[in-house]
């Protein structure tokens, strides 16, 4: 059985952890950011990117996170004890003079896949090409993420699988709360996810 989470690293001093929210793009970490806000965590979000057909509840992305990998770090110092979301390709630019919490979302490749299809239809863009390439590419991605993560000494990672958080909630943000350990309101968090957002959906309900 797949645990729904691990962690990595845990610091029990130091200064207030950075919340990042992390995993591939359309694997939930819009609906992550969410639950947090309506839990009680300050989040980082710019709001310049606004609620959409593929996104209806909002995308909470902070701009500046893309400019990390040219430097741009120093907003991570008011950072303290907030969430921010960061695509897993950027991780590897948080600066090591920080400690972080990082709830990485999984979900299954192909439903992802399906998701960004689906959203460069809704923006008549082009197509993302070969997709058995572009999986693999995901995979070899994630296969060398996890094992970084476990090496980084001033992070610690919670894995959270979507399905699992669209379908039953209510153990995960338990979970989510022990992890972050500040008090959450678990009520209000609970109230996000939303199935009939589950529209891309290729994993059969247990």
């Amino acid at each position: 059985m797949n645990k729904l989470f691990s962690r990595s690293n845990h610091k029990d001093s130091g200064p207030e952890p950075i919340i990042i929210v992390s995993g591939l793009p359309r694997s939930g970490t819009s609906m992550m950011m969410r639950m947090l806000a309506e839990g009680g965590i300050p989040v980082i979000t710019d709001e310049l990117r606004r609620p959409d057909s593929d996104n209806p509840k909002g995308y909470f992305e902070f701009e500046t996170v893309r400019q990390m990998s040219d430097g741009n770090v120093a907003w991570l110092e008011d950072a303290e004890g907030k969430a921010v979301k960061v695509i897993s390709a950027l991780l590897e630019h948080l600066p090591s003079n920080h400690s972080y919490k990082i709830i990485f979302l999984e979900r299954d490749v192909q439903e992802i896949l399906a998701s960004q299809r689906k959203m460069l239809m809704n923006r008549h863009e082009k197509e993302m090409g070969n997709e058995a390439e572009i999986e693999a590419q995901i995979q070899k991605h994630l296969s060398a993420m996890k094992p970084w993560l476990v090496r980084q000494p001033n992070m610690e990672v919670l894995y959270v699988n979507y399905n699992a958080l669209l379908t039953k909630p209510g153990p995960l943000c338990e979970q989510i709360t022990e992890f972050l350990e500040v008090p959450l309101n678990q009520t209000r968090m609970l109230a996000v996810p939303d199935r009939h957002l589950w529209r891309n959906r290729m994993v059969t309900e247990k």
